[in-house]
């Protein structure tokens, strides 16, 4: 669509799914869910809505080369690299400064490790929130109907465009009772409106906003910003019409396209067949009286005998064993002792 820009958010740490993920190659650049990698998809799905040179991708400063090699039809300095993690309120700043420049374009942003289901779909909500953004002073998200209680998500209501933060499960009955929808992280606006949003909530970052931000400043810069979700910094008091500066509110668009976080090994669960006893088995795996595991085999063949509910791993250098309860827990392993 004319005069609409698209930033891929991609800034993947590789904990979730590792060690098939690392931080030298995370989440976004695995062909584990339907052959191309997550953000080769992210950026399919946006034929027709944005040219290759309106698509830009911020990213970590080590993958810059990943992923300009990954996308080799976006122009190369489309491919921005932060210099250290400063967690999504930095990386839309910046991408508002960089897409945002010349004649107010309205500005959408989009995770690079989701799966869409029916891109025709996701395509058709975007074009709605396009319209409303160009209309009307909000930030456009695009919600997803839920389809279980989750907890790992966070909601926003439709009605009042009110955003929550990820919930325990029995808020998130309520939640669902209510009407409200999963966040997908996906925001989209005029640059002006994001820009006013950031100073008005987040003045700390509004300097990235601005076109012309010379990103050989970015390193020092970024030292002294807050590490913070722009769905706390400024989602959270724009939907609560909290804060100085112009009004500004938020809308939402329901959508409906096979949206999937893909947020852990459960994923596998979804999107593999399963053999008589409920494993899930890809690569060289033997599997005897055992049910309900996850076993992917990169490398040294895996062999489970008598044992349930299991995400067993193996690539060249590492091997994951995790009891299905617990990999939702990650994170964990990555933790300092």
């Amino acid at each position: 669509m004319r005069g609409f820009h698209a930033v891929i958010l991609a800034g993947g740490s590789g904990e979730r799914f590792w060690p098939l993920s690392t931080p030298e190659r995370p989440k976004q650049f695995l062909q584990v869910f339907g052959g191309e990698s997550l953000i080769r998809q992210s950026v399919t799905r946006l034929g027709g809505m944005a040219a290759a040179k309106d698509i830009f991708v911020i990213t970590s400063r080590d993958l810059v080369a990943a992923t300009r090699r990954e996308l080799p039809e976006l122009p190369s300095s489309n491919v921005v690299g932060e210099p250290m993690r400063r967690d999504t309120g930095a990386a839309v700043a910046l991408g508002v400064g960089i897409a945002g420049g010349g004649g107010d374009p309205v500005v959408g942003f989009f995770p690079s490790d989701q799966l869409v289901g029916d891109p025709k779909g996701f395509r058709a909500a975007l074009k709605k929130a396009i319209r409303l953004a160009k209309e009307r002073s909000v930030i456009v998200t695009l919600g997803i109907r839920p389809s279980f209680p989750a907890t790992g998500f966070g909601y926003v209501d439709p009605k009042t465009g009110r955003f929550v933060e990820k919930p325990d499960e029995r808020k998130a009955k309520s939640y669902l009772k209510a009407g409200y929808l999963w966040n997908a992280g996906m925001f989209i606006a005029r640059a002006s409106t994001f820009r006013r949003a950031v100073v008005a909530h987040a003045p700390a970052l509004s300097e990235l906003t601005m076109p012309g931000f010379p990103l050989s400043s970015l390193a020092a810069r970024y030292e002294s910003l807050p590490r913070i979700s722009f769905d706390f910094a400024v989602m959270e008091p724009v939907s609560r019409g909290t804060g100085r500066g112009s009004p500004l509110g938020v809308a939402v668009v329901p959508g409906d396209f096979g949206w999937d976080d893909v947020g852990s090994f459960a994923a596998f669960d979804t999107y593999f067949p399963h053999d008589s006893r409920g494993n899930v088995r890809e690569g060289p795996c033997t599997v005897v009286e055992s049910d309900g595991n996850i076993c992917v085999a990169r490398s040294a063949r895996i062999s489970l005998l008598g044992v349930k509910n299991l995400v067993v791993v193996t690539t060249p250098d590492s091997v994951l064993v995790a009891d299905k309860a617990h990999i939702s827990q990650m994170k964990k392993l990555f933790k300092k002792n």
